[in-house]
This record gives C-alpha cells, structure tokens and sequence, in this order.
C-alpha cells in the first residue's frame, strides 16, 4: 500500500511537471527505439518497480504497480506490416512469466471485471506466430472501457497503420495515463487507466505527434504534441528527437473506427 501511495503522489505532480534533459535509459532491445534510445522517466518515481521486457515485435516498460506497461514501443514498417497481412490472429491471453507474480496481471483479475483485456502493442501490428503469441501477455494489457477498446481505440491503431504503410518507416510508443485523482483497480491489483496515448514518429521527415483519448465510452481522439504528451506523462517519449520537432503536431488522419469506415464503404 505504500509502494501504490508513493506511486499516487508521483501522478499527481505531472500536470505541473517540466520535462528536462535526461540521459535515455538503457535498453536491451535498442531496434524498437528511435535512434536506438528508450524512453525515460523525467519524473523518477514512475519507475517504482519497473522492468523492462523485451519481445519479437516490441518492447515494454513495465509496472509493478500498476500492473500495466507504462509504455509499449515498436518499429512499424510496411515490410512488417505486409508480412502480416491476413495473418490469424491467435487470442491466448496469459500471464508473463517475465514479471514475478507479485507485480503482474492474472486472467482472474480481469474476470467479470467490465473491462477488456486491452492491447498496448496491437495484434493486428504482428508479423509471425512468435510475435501474436508474446502481443497476447498480460504485461501488454491495460483494462480498457469496451466501447473505447473496440470503437476509436481500434479506429487509431488502424490510422496508425495506415500512416506506417504510406510512410514506410514509423517508431511508435503506446500507454496508458492514470489520473491520480481517480484511480481504480481492478481484482483488487490491475490500475485502470484514465487516458491512452499513441505516440508517432516519422524518422525520414522528422515528423512526430499523438493521439490522445479518454478511456470512456464516446469519448473522441484529440491530437498533440510530442511535447504536450511529454508533459502530461512524465516520460520523455522519444529523447533523440529535436525539441523543434516535438513542439509541432505532424498530419495526422482523423481516426476512424471500424464502424465507420464500414458505414463509409456501404454508402
């Protein structure tokens, strides 16, 4: 309980939080970041109990106490992309046997819980059978309102891989936000998120920006800055990137969900 009060008190500061230099953590998985160089936490005290975990498709930051990633980072191209084109998808959530079973999520907390079993690093951004099976861990899940996981969740993962294929060549970190004035668990351990956030980076024309949503029914992606997102995190999201770049918001498409666009192509 005090490792989570201590964690809370972190949280609430981030509002007000400026993001400063600091050196990139080390990463053992150094072709998922930009440049080679892992996020890092400005603000210290989000990495209580935290570990890296690296995979076939990407890599996580994961939390102890929040029993989540704080982030999932990935290097999407459209040779990754195409090589897992119609690919099926293989839904075997387990626990991860990477995290000792005091910090990580079970199957049974997230029994009956409301929530989904939300992806972090998406599925359908999976090449091989080796890459689906390790996106379907626990340590990839945050508990995600259904109607935000299936609707405009699903509908910004999409965009974000369109953008990769047309661009060729994308780095992308994803996570959850918790507010720490409104944090529940669920099973009595998993933290539920209040916002998500995808991030994006264009490495060829030094492009970057973000979606950001409520984990809520009906809520809507807004758009901003790597250095907004930075702020509001405590995570200094991409550290090799020129601050000029992540003052700007690179064009982004308007997310749309599955619903729509199918609605769309009915017309």
């Amino acid at each position: 309980m005090k490792s989570i009060a201590r964690f809370i008190a972190g949280l609430a500061i981030l509002i007000t939080f400026s993001v400063s230099v600091a050196l990139a953590d080390q990463t053992a998985c150094p072709e998922l970041f930009a440049d080679g160089q892992a996020p890092n936490f400005v603000n210290e005290k989000l990495s209580l109990k935290s570990r890296e975990v690296c995979y076939s498709g990407y890599a996580i930051k994961h939390s102890g106490v929040t029993r989540t990633p704080l982030y999932a980072a990935e290097h999407l191209t459209r040779d990754r992309l195409m090589q897992g084109k119609g690919m099926k998808r293989q839904s075997q959530f387990h626990p991860d046997e990477h995290i000792p079973a005091s910090e990580r999520a079970e199957l049974h907390h997230y029994a009956r819980s409301g929530y989904d079993r939300g992806h972090v690093a998406p599925s359908a951004d999976m090449f091989d059978m080796q890459s689906q099976y390790e996106c379907f861990s626990l340590a990839n899940m945050v508990p995600q309102v259904p109607e935000n996981n299936r609707g405009p969740w699903e509908g910004i993962e999409t965009t974000v891989r369109k953008i990769a294929k047309s661009k060729g060549d994308l780095y992308v970190v994803t996570g959850p936000i918790f507010n720490a004035d409104d944090i529940q668990r669920i099973g009595g351990a998993v933290m539920v998120p209040t916002k998500l956030f995808k991030a994006v980076y264009d490495p060829r024309r030094q492009e970057a920006g973000a979606y950001l949503i409520e984990n809520a029914a009906g809520a809507q992606a807004q758009k901003i800055s790597i250095a907004e997102l930075e702020k509001m995190t405590g995570i200094n999201i991409f550290p090799s990137v020129n601050d000029n770049v992540k003052a700007r918001i690179m064009n982004l498409p308007e997310p749309k969900s599955f619903k729509e666009r199918k609605h769309k192509g009915g017309r």
